[in-house]
């Protein structure tokens, strides 16, 4: 079965090596949460607010063991007023035997605040 697996994590400054560092560090925890490997990806999107252009986030997958040939794609996200600034989603296709109230969504830092509802079932951390 093919599963959306949802992830985010706000960073506290538009700084490249910050970008990169909460990018690959939310993709590990994803996948540890999970238990899927790099070749269960089909592919990942992941997108950016509007106040991060340092970097490109998918740079931090590339440090992970396996993730080279995933595809992934980068995008701004909508600019919605009020919303939560510095923050990097990604949402990651993944071949999974795991029902949809197994998968774990993981959101890290004050990106706990966009699920409130999942951070109260699931590995969230507010830190």
């Amino acid at each position: 079965m093919v599963r959306g697996i949802r992830g985010a994590i706000t960073v506290e400054n538009n700084n490249s090596d910050e970008i990169i560092a909460a990018a690959a560090r939310l993709v590990k925890e994803m996948q540890d949460a999970n238990q899927y490997h790099p070749d269960d990806i089909s592919h990942m999107l992941i997108t950016v607010t509007h106040d991060l252009n340092a970097a490109f986030p998918a740079a931090g997958l590339r440090q992970l063991d396996g993730y080279d040939l995933v595809p992934v794609m980068c995008a701004q996200e909508i600019p919605v007023p009020n919303s939560l600034e510095k923050c990097i989603r990604i949402m990651a296709t993944v071949n999974t035997s795991k029902r949809p109230d197994e998968v774990q969504h993981i959101y890290l830092e004050r990106a706990v605040k966009l699920r409130p509802d999942l951070a109260l079932t699931n590995k969230c951390d507010s830190r």
